[in-house]
């Protein structure tokens, strides 16, 4: 029988080894693997493939909707015992069957108090330095869910937003408080916790999270008066008299100031969008005033893509209970005019303050919040935004629509045995989309969302290498090499295309999870004349290059075939040691093993030397690049290179050194070079060595070996030794 697999299988089998068994859902999920199992198996009997064919692979493609569903009777209190069959789902009007359903119990007991943090040891020695900060390429993103996945099970998702811009210094530290006092005393297990605020850009500030001492240095860290500048001023009877001559009407920036509060709450919904489940955005802001009609459109925007995104609204005004002076106070100045003396200014003052928590209670209500209004405890609007989400259901279904159209699919849900339920769920999705009709901004979204996907995508094969040298006495240079198989973009000039970009994107991140470094760049390869005839031959290689101190690092990278969509994952941790702390052995940098030097004008197969150190890169020598054999497999009829360096630190002059290289097959010695001597070293503080070899492998017969490179220094009486596994090929 031939090997018959759906994608949908894969999907599957991935979901199951993440998550644990349970027995419901587990019975349910195989009936449909064997029902689409079946199908996929009977489906070739009517059109039999062709004899040249051995090799036939049959696939179903299937689009798994995942919904959270929240069951409540008239009295709010979660309906439990429901199943599959409870449920009927239709999408576009389209009934759907649903596959399996689950249900998912938070639990509600607080986090006790974290114990205070104990006082700084007098044996300590002084603080570690600041290492200086790199943005990471994924900064202002939420982590997507890839297409089944269900993550955050048995999790609420909750979002802390604070409106810098529409908050005064004030406000901005009572809502700051607001939200600690719920980190520290309120906070649930099931409590997943992002936090976002709003001042020159939407800013992700921490994905979802239950580490409550990271939320907590997070909220601590906001910066009390930032945003500002964007007040909103009246021009009506409550605005002060400054006593200057007419000018412009305000009333035109509070228009763009309302809006841009509106697009930038919008951005944030779109952003969580990207999830599943049921989520809800406590909105800290002091008041928020639309301008007559000119709002409307932005402020149906907002709404409409929250409702889409099932995100709801929990608004809370951080100036809490107000009690206002007839004709203002001491923060501004006395208004002008006969509106002071017949009482038009202090009815002007209370209309405009109603205004802006009207809004914030349509807002809230709209997209199935609440506001909290005039009250001086705001973490009560937070506990609120808790409450709201309470057990649930999980249920998923396999859509009837194929169609990768990127539309807006609507969902309705209901129960059936008890029609006076009340359901609170996602309304809707938007559809998978072709990617040769992605936008510019859709292919960039594309790219971060995949490399914030805890899973690799394996549509192309990459390969990598990490090196290191020494640069000086506390940073290394760190070449990184990354090939791609150029069959792998055969596709593409299969399809007509004369050229095709590899998108590269990337981070290295530090033991502790924080980025030290990224990559972003694209590789142009032509498909036209010679170059497409050697594209099925020989590989694609990206090569950059980082400034690192020693540690250990995780690197994870993507590429991605501009012309096809296909994307390929690669992800490994590396080491840099510290060649300072080396006492007992020559202190020596990787050793790279090629097969081939090229000019650096060549750009048909390897990207242009963007060096983001600044540092020399050791590699290139007269113009050429030694190109490291990261699979490590060489032909016999091409001489291979070897390249590394010696350090001799502190030394006050150089000391010869002696290095050779040998071939070892089992336990037996079958090659080895004639002893290098080394009597030169750059002029540094390393007393650098470099140490380059040139070997012929004619002689050598085809088959695995392991390559040494031994270096002795026989005045010090040390040595070095480094040992790799090598492929020979005729």
């Amino acid at each position: 029988m031939r090997n018959i697999e759906t994608t949908w299988q894969a999907e599957r089998r991935a979901e199951a080894r993440r998550q644990p068994k349970r027995a419901g859902p587990t019975r349910l999920a195989w009936a449909a693997l064997l029902a689409i199992t079946l199908a996929a198996q009977q489906a070739p009997v009517g059109n039999p493939p062709q004899a040249a064919d051995a090799n036939a692979r049959f696939q179903a493609n299937a689009n798994l909707v995942i919904e959270t569903v929240s069951v409540t009777d008239k009295s709010g209190k979660p309906i439990v015992g429901l199943t599959a069959k409870d449920f009927t789902v239709t999408e576009d009007g389209v009934a759907q069957t649903v596959s399996f359903c689950e249900y998912q119990t938070l639990d509600e007991t607080p986090i006790a108090p974290a114990a205070p943090p104990a006082g700084p040891s007098p044996a300590a020695g002084p603080a570690p330095v600041e290492k200086p900060k790199i943005e990471p390429v994924t900064r202002n993103q939420i982590a997507p869910e890839r297409p089944g996945d269900i993550r955050y099970r048995n999790h609420r998702l909750m979002v802390l937003y604070f409106d810098m811009g529409a908050m005064p210094p004030q406000d901005q530290a009572r809502a700051q408080a607001a939200a600690l006092k719920f980190l520290q005393k309120q906070m649930t297990p099931s409590d997943l916790v992002s936090i976002m605020s709003f001042s020159d850009g939407v800013h992700v500030l921490d994905d979802f999270t239950d580490d409550r001492d990271e939320l907590e240095k997070t909220v601590n860290k906001l910066f009390i008066g930032e945003g500002q500048g964007f007040d909103e001023t009246n021009n009506d009877d409550s605005a002060a008299d400054y006593g200057t001559a007419f000018g412009e009407d305000d009333s035109e920036f509070n228009l763009f100031n309302t809006d841009r509060q509106l697009a930038a709450l919008q951005t944030a919904v779109q952003m969580l969008g990207s999830l599943n489940e049921k989520k809800v955005l406590v909105y800290f802001a002091s008041g928020l005033q639309l301008n007559g009609v000119d709002n409307q459109a932005q402020f149906q925007a907002t709404t409409n893509a929250a409702i889409r995104a099932n995100v709801s609204f929990f608004t809370i005004d951080a100036r809490g209970l107000v009690a206002m002076a007839p004709l203002g106070d001491a923060s501004r100045g006395s208004p002008g005019g006969l509106g002071m003396y017949s009482g038009a200014s202090a009815l002007a003052a209370t209309g405009n303050f109603q205004k802006s928590q009207d809004t914030l209670h349509a807002l809230a209500a709209d997209t199935g919040g609440k506001a909290l209004l005039d009250n001086n405890d705001l973490s009560v609007g937070i506990v609120e935004a808790q409450k709201a989400i309470s057990d649930y259901y999980i249920i998923g279904y396999y859509s009837a629509n194929l169609n990768l159209d990127g539309r807006y699919r609507r969902i309705k849900i209901a129960v059936n045995r008890d029609l006076s339920a009340k359901l609170d769920f996602r309304q809707g999705y938007w559809a998978k989309k072709q990617f040769s009709k992605f936008t510019t901004a859709e292919k960039e979204r594309q790219l971060q969302e995949a490399l914030m996907l805890g899973d690799p995508i394996t549509e192309l094969t990459i390969a990598s290498e990490v090196d290191y040298f020494q640069l000086n006495s506390a940073e290394y240079f760190v070449p990184m090499v990354i090939k791609i198989p150029g069959s792998e973009l055969a596709l593409a000039r299969r399809g007509g295309a004369d050229h095709t970009l590899i998108d590269f994107i990337g981070e290295v991140k530090d033991e502790y999870n924080v980025t030290v470094g990224n990559v972003r760049d694209k590789v142009d390869i032509k498909l036209t004349g010679e170059t497409a005839a050697q594209l099925s031959r020989q590989p694609i290689q990206y090569d950059t290059a980082l400034t690192l101190l020693p540690g250990t690092y995780t690197l994870k990278l993507l590429a991605r075939d501009d012309e096809t969509g296909r994307i390929g994952t690669y992800m490994n941790r590396f080491v840099i040691p510290n060649l300072n702390k080396e006492q007992q052995r020559i202190p020596i940098s990787s050793v790279v093993l090629s097969g081939q030097r090229v000019d650096l004008k060549d750009a048909v197969f390897s990207a242009k030397d963007k060096d983001k150190s600044g540092a020399t890169n050791p590699l290139i020598q007269d113009g050429q690049k030694l190109i490291p054999s990261v699979n490590r497999v060489f032909s016999k009829s091409r001489d291979l290179f070897v390249y590394l360096q010696a350090y001799q630190r502190g030394a006050t002059a150089t000391q010869p050194l002696i290095a050779f290289v040998t071939f070892y097959r089992g336990q037996t010695k079958a090659f080895e070079t004639p002893p290098l001597a080394v009597a030169a070293a750059m002029d540094n503080k390393l007393k650098t060595a470099p140490l380059r070899f040139s070997l012929s492998l004619n002689k050598l017969q085809p088959g695995r070996y392991n390559c040494q490179v031994t270096v002795l220094d026989p005045g010090g009486q040390r040595a070095a030794f480094w040992q790799a596994p090598v492929l020979l090929v005729p």
